[in-house]
């Protein structure tokens, strides 16, 4: 689902991946750990398209059988709507929609049609317990229930591929716990590929493999 080759980055002077290579497969739930600074969130950030690898090396991204490191801007941005779905530390909720609307933009944005986005958004909330609170706005939701509406808008349009980064740093325990579980239920039901950086030890460990970045490098 995904292979990465020799990818590195630079941030002026400073080369921040040094050659990192990458196999995963689909339906797999990988978690990534190690040290602040190690490179763990730039590696996500390449991997979702948000940035681009340094040039001048023979570096290859494939994601879902398309090699990324060819797309030109447009096309990148419209494979990042349909292939990848985005889970961060901070919800990152649009204050003014309500949870329904915060969950429909990315296919919105795909042109989807808006009986179709509600219905799909409607079927995800009702999977993780929100059906409840579709009317309500960010700031009338728990920190969970904030999380989970943003990890039902990273699967509204049924992406290959799951990138999360520091998922639950910002949860309780037992929010933090719920999502943890949630993440194998979601790849159980759905199939996707995760992706998960965190300094939870407790989810890194229930992850189906756990990659370790030291210095811009995974170990071996």
């Amino acid at each position: 689902m995904i292979s990465a080759r020799n990818i590195h980055k630079f941030y002026g002077n400073l080369e921040v991946l040094k050659g990192v290579d990458l196999e995963i497969e689909k339906a797999e739930i990988v978690s990534v750990v190690g040290p602040s600074g190690a490179g763990k969130t730039t590696l996500l950030q390449l991997l979702g398209t948000l940035d681009l690898p340094a040039s001048g090396y023979d570096t290859r991204i494939s994601i879902a059988g398309q090699d990324i490191t060819g797309l030109g801007e447009k096309q990148m941005a419209r494979f990042r709507n349909e292939q990848i779905g985005f889970i961060f530390q901070f919800h990152q909720l649009l204050p003014e929609f309500t949870a329904l609307e915060n969950v429909c933009i990315p296919a919105f944005i795909r042109n989807t049609d808006r009986k179709e986005a509600e219905a799909q958004a409607r079927e995800l909330m009702d999977f993780l317990g929100l059906s409840h609170r579709v009317g309500h706005k960010p700031s009338q939701l728990s920190g969970g229930e904030q999380q989970r509406v943003a990890v039902a808008r990273a699967l509204i349009n049924k992406p290959a591929v799951v990138l999360a980064d520091e998922p639950s740093g910002n949860l309780d325990s037992a929010s933090a716990d719920r999502l943890h579980q949630l993440f194998f239920e979601l790849r159980d039901t759905y199939g996707q590929t995760f992706v998960i950086v965190t300094h939870n030890e407790e989810l890194a460990g229930m992850a189906d493999r756990m990659l370790t970045m030291v210095d811009g490098q995974i170990e071996t």
